[in-house]
């Protein structure tokens, strides 16, 4: 049962903590975002000095993120049916246990000198697909944990408790990858536990869908809402181009930053710093803005600066002079995904809803990762500035096109 009664106006930011459930799951998710910014932080960092030259660093960091894209891709659709059918808190116990241990398997290989590129590739591609269940679940249940009127306020808190860790994880990890790698692995697989914690005294809720049909006819209704529904259809159309051209650059930037910024691992950890830093900012915009009627507006305005802000990155090869537009795209791009997801979330009814974030999800983590292979593999042969500014350029002319085709999303 909810907390407190419906307010008459609109939430303010952290409005949706008042929700006891919300605000565990928030504070757990806090603590071990953390650990999974330092883990990204050191895994990239690790594969780029494996891989042992700039053209192999791009490579294997457009590979590593393709390999995450395969479980994504393959299994979302299932999790998303799970997610509307099967006891959402039971889902989220198994996928951060799991996510703990492949933490602590990683840290254990590379503590004993084990690792290789492969072994941390397919280790990747285990921790994705324990993603792939867990993000539908966890999404999806967010707005049945706070009253109507803060979901967006809510998805946008969601996205702080991602967010804000993105800010200071990877300074962290920087500085510790100069004492020892796998340190950043070791706090990852106990900062994990903090979401188990918060579930244990989280109360138990029934599924959103008691409705039992063949799998493949659940996962086609999924994807029939979303292509019948006309402002949905055009959102999730950009989204997924933007996950293969634009949003790619913060899995690349680690060999971008080595190699053409040329900083070393402190410098790393400050670029992704600040791409945290403009991420946090733009988690803060969803949360004061998801619940506004001009939605629409803020996902047109974030998605252009998405799109210029990836092309003038390939213009740039001084990380002081980086630093200051990764804070912009990194705010722009997290405006964008959070309003993209609340307009799924608050245009979708509660028995779709997990099928829904499912496609979503899957967009977000398996084709992004897609995305990397794609312009890694550019990159290896033209540079990735030149993969950067063509991404970035034919974005935005897809964007121009697509708004100026569906005017229902300047008012959605």
């Amino acid at each position: 049962m909810l907390e407190r009664p419906i307010p008459r106006r609109a939430p303010s930011l952290l409005g949706a903590l008042r929700f006891r459930d919300f605000r565990l799951l928030w504070f757990g998710l806090l603590v071990s975002n953390l650990g999974t910014w330092m883990q990204f932080t050191a895994s990239s960092y690790l594969i780029v000095k494996l891989a042992g030259s700039p053209a192999a660093g791009s490579l294997y960091v457009g590979i590593l993120g393709g390999a995450r894209a395969i479980p994504v891709l393959l299994f979302s659709p299932l999790a998303g049916v799970l997610a509307d059918t099967w006891p959402r808190r039971r889902l989220l116990f198994a996928t951060n246990i799991a996510v703990s241990l492949l933490a602590l398997l990683l840290a254990v290989l590379t503590t004993a000198g084990w690792i290789t590129i492969w072994g941390l590739i397919a280790i990747s591609m285990c921790n994705a697909a324990a993603q792939a269940f867990d993000t539908p679940a966890r999404q999806s249940w967010v707005p049945l944990l706070v009253d109507r009127e803060y979901i967006g306020n809510a998805i946008g808190l969601n996205s702080v408790a991602f967010n804000a860790p993105s800010v200071i994880g990877p300074v962290i990890a920087g500085f510790l990858i100069l004492i020892s790698i796998p340190v950043s692995f070791y706090v990852n697989a106990a900062a994990t536990l903090a979401v188990v914690l918060a579930l244990i005294f989280m109360k138990p809720v029934a599924p959103s869908s008691r409705a039992r049909e063949p799998m493949l006819v659940a996962i086609l209704g999924g994807i029939r809402f979303l292509l019948t529904h006309g402002v949905l259809r055009a959102v999730m159309v950009f989204f997924i181009l933007s996950a293969l051209l634009a949003r790619p650059y913060t899995l690349l930037l680690p060999a971008y930053a080595l190699n053409y910024l040329h900083t070393d691992a402190k410098g790393l950890g400050l670029a992704l710093g600040a791409v945290g830093l403009g991420a946090f900012g733009g988690a803060l915009v969803t949360a004061m803005f998801g619940s506004h009627e001009n939605r629409g507006v803020f996902w047109i305005a974030s998605a252009a600066l998405t799109a210029l802000g990836v092309m003038m990155l390939g213009l740039i090869k001084n990380l002081l002079i980086a630093m200051p537009l990764l804070v912009i795209i990194g705010l722009a791009v997290m405006t964008f995904m959070g309003m993209t997801n609340t307009l799924i979330q608050t245009l979708s009814g509660d028995e779709v809803r997990g099928r829904a974030i499912a496609v979503y999800s899957m967009v977000a983590l398996g084709v992004v990762p897609l995305g990397a292979f794609l312009l890694g593999g550019l990159g290896a042969v033209a540079g990735l500035h030149v993969a950067f500014i063509v991404a970035g350029a034919l974005t935005f002319v897809v964007l121009i096109w697509i708004v100026l085709n569906n005017p229902r999303l300047r008012t959605a």
